[in-house]
């Protein structure tokens, strides 16, 4: 239980910030050189610009299934002629945050005392989540729905997998090697988020529940076809992913309070780059920048123009 109670810190804290470093770059690297050079990394990627400042938003995914090909190395680069990059926000746990989540690991875990999955869940999400239980020969029923979320989608479908390279990883390797300076756009309070944890009703996780059962009949299939959506560009099938959904389901994403702030402080932290002079390469979650109302949506309405792929299924009909 500990284990599994650990491992949703780790899931807020999907990016531990680099320390910054001293930038020394090649002063006649040009913008233009820098785009063109992400653009054929694979991964979605978004120019804004405003005066003399630059902001390539690259939309991340967790998980690019092994054998799906991108060019990290194309992404290195960009990363080293860049000014600044950008990184998710980091969550600040402390020892006594840790200590306190172990501590009430059942709480965590397990459902309250006498109650079963079926309390919750309608007759026919209910059917659907026995199915699951045959095919894995598992009994879910006394489980969490965070957890039992989190094991649907990390361990059965494998979005726990080192098998390709991540976008964070390949930029903040490149950023290390480059000595560009590295910034995380803001942070979590641990106790917060344990806070989050420990309050919430389980039938607040029905939801989350009920894509994530969506999620897991569709199936490592569904897996594939997201990651080769993405390196297609095709943001609207990586957003329309059954496994896209539960994500944005389940937590963080899915909490309101939570959720609510990480989607702002990243709206915050692009205005802010525009108002730095240069480039600034941030990685952000794609369901983030693409979301209806999500950062792309904020920064069409306030009428910037944006360079790069439709996000939205009714742009390609425009």
């Amino acid at each position: 239980m500990a284990k599994a109670s650990l491992a949703l810190i780790a899931c807020v804290a999907a990016v531990v910030a680099t320390p910054q470093s001293v930038r020394a770059q090649d002063s006649e690297t040009t913008v233009d050189e820098i785009i063109v050079t992400a653009r054929r990394s694979g991964a979605p990627m978004w120019q804004v610009t405003r005066g003399e400042s630059t902001v390539l938003l690259v939309g991340a995914i967790q998980a690019v299934p092994a054998g799906i090909e991108w060019r990290p190395d194309a992404l290195e680069q960009a990363t080293r002629q860049a000014d600044r990059v950008y990184f998710p926000q980091q969550a600040n746990v402390s020892p006594a945050d840790i200590f306190r989540v172990i501590w009430r690991s059942r709480t965590l875990t397990r459902l309250p005392e006498g109650k079963t999955s079926a309390d919750y869940l309608s007759p026919e999400w209910q059917a659907r989540l026995d199915a699951l239980e045959a095919t894995y020969d598992e009994d879910w029923s006394r489980d969490s729905f965070l957890i039992l979320s989190s094991e649907l989608l990390s361990d059965r479908l494998g979005l726990r997998d080192r098998g390709n390279q991540e976008v964070g990883e390949v930029v903040r390797r490149a950023a290390r090697r480059g000595r560009v300076s590295v910034t995380s756009i803001g942070s979590v309070r641990g106790d917060a988020l344990i806070d989050d944890l420990l309050t919430r009703r389980p039938e607040t996780w029905v939801p989350c529940i009920e894509a994530t059962i969506v999620a897991a009949e569709a199936g490592r299939p569904a897996v594939e076809a997201r990651g080769q959506a993405w390196t297609r560009f095709d943001v609207p099938a990586v957003m329309a992913s059954p496994i896209e959904a539960a994500m944005m389901q389940c937590w963080p994403w899915g909490d309101p309070a939570l959720g609510t702030l990480l989607r702002g402080q990243w709206i915050s932290a692009v205005e802010g780059a525009l108002r730095e002079p240069g480039v600034t390469l941030a990685v952000a979650p794609l369901r983030v920048l693409a979301e209806t109302g999500g950062v792309l949506d904020d920064l069409d309405r306030r009428g910037f123009e944006i360079i790069g792929p439709d996000w939205r299924a009714d742009q390609a009909e425009d």
